[in-house]
């Protein structure tokens, strides 16, 4: 489950991008968020596409935010989407209803507007699908990629790790979690995480202001998965220690009854950007003036054999060398498949 391994990407998805267009500035690579195309008039267009297939009961609200986040971090602000919606050939009304007013809900919520897309009932599925296209236009001079870290920077994050896996686990595995004793006034407010998965308020400030080198919005892999991807498109390593990450309370007690990493669980609403060391009071200032909590997690070192280099709270040194990071999210839809349906 989840994304191809680096090496398939490069084989066979990566080296088969079509005829050449000098127009593209950023093409398909492993840890970059979206493309970036010249429009030759000073500015480039963003183009995002982004599948919701870890997900159950909110589809369609993480379709948007998901797609629009990476449109953020790359410094546009998301204008227009196209929604691709897969259902399960036996879908009733009902069901249509719920996804597409979670679509439009969350677009007004960022200004943006559905454009096209695609729907139809789909042979084989047992639950539906839905694959989000987002577009948004930035400055020619002012855009941001995953593979602008440098050497010397500080790794800020936004918020705590696992965002948008509490919300899931919260209410895709609600029962299960109930069943291993997890309070449920406590799984009801993991659920409202839900709020928490847009990161373009926070991408947009510090881009608007030039105060990140690189930002990623953390999606699958986790806050871990998420670092390994800036190392690898930038060529550094990345040294991080956990005690310096915030968890929630709800992802905490979630994680541990599961036995979840958090580090590693899925987790939109997690900005993660790289400052220069004399920006980084000034990021953190402006982002608390607007209410968005952030907090300085690791620096950014040259190359070494690792792309991530994590001091656990335990003293345990533990060393990612390979990019594609297996999220928790997956693991549990693999080893509990019973389990996972919508509870709602």
């Amino acid at each position: 489950m989840g994304k191809l391994a680096p090496d398939l990407m490069l084989k066979y998805v990566i080296g088969r991008t079509g005829a050449p267009d000098p127009s593209v500035l950023v093409g398909p690579s492993i840890g970059e968020d979206a493309a970036i195309i010249d429009l030759s008039d000073g500015r480039v267009l963003v183009v995002h596409s982004n599948p919701i297939t870890g997900a159950v009961e909110n589809i369609g609200w993480l379709a948007v935010h998901v797609s629009c986040n990476d449109i953020a971090v790359r410094g546009a602000r998301p204008r227009w989407l196209l929604p691709v919606l897969y259902l399960p050939e036996n879908s009733g009304v009902d069901l249509i209803d719920r996804i597409t007013g979670q679509v439009d809900r969350a677009a007004r919520e960022l200004g943006a507007a559905v454009v096209g897309g695609h729907t139809e009932f789909t042979p084989g599925l047992g639950r539906p699908l839905i694959s989000m296209t987002a577009v948004g236009i930035a400055s020619r001079g002012r855009y941001i990629t995953t593979g602008g870290a440098r050497v010397g920077d500080l790794v800020l994050m936004t918020k705590t790790a696992g965002v948008e896996g509490t919300a899931i686990l919260s209410t895709d595995f609600r029962n299960l979690l109930l069943e291993l004793g997890v309070p449920e006034e406590l799984v009801e407010r993991g659920r409202k995480f839900i709020e928490r998965v847009s990161v373009a308020r926070e991408a947009l400030l510090l881009a608007e202001r030039g105060l990140a080198t690189s930002m990623h919005d953390p999606t699958e892999g986790g806050l871990v998965g998420g670092l390994a991807e800036v190392a690898y498109a930038s060529g550094t390593t990345i040294y991080i220690r956990e005690s310096d990450v915030r968890v929630a309370e709800e992802t905490e007690a979630i994680s541990r009854a599961l036995g979840v990493d958090p580090l590693r669980l899925i987790s939109s609403g997690t900005l993660v950007a790289t400052v220069p060391p004399d920006k980084a009071g000034e990021a953190l200032r402006a982002l608390e003036e607007e209410g968005v909590e952030a907090s300085v997690i690791g620096t950014v070192s040259e190359k070494s054999g690792d792309l991530v280099v994590v001091e656990r709270r335990s003293g345990r040194i533990e060393r990612v060398s390979d990019v594609y990071v297996e999220d928790e999210l997956f693991r549990l839809i693999k080893t509990l498949p019973q389990k996972f349906k919508s509870t709602t």
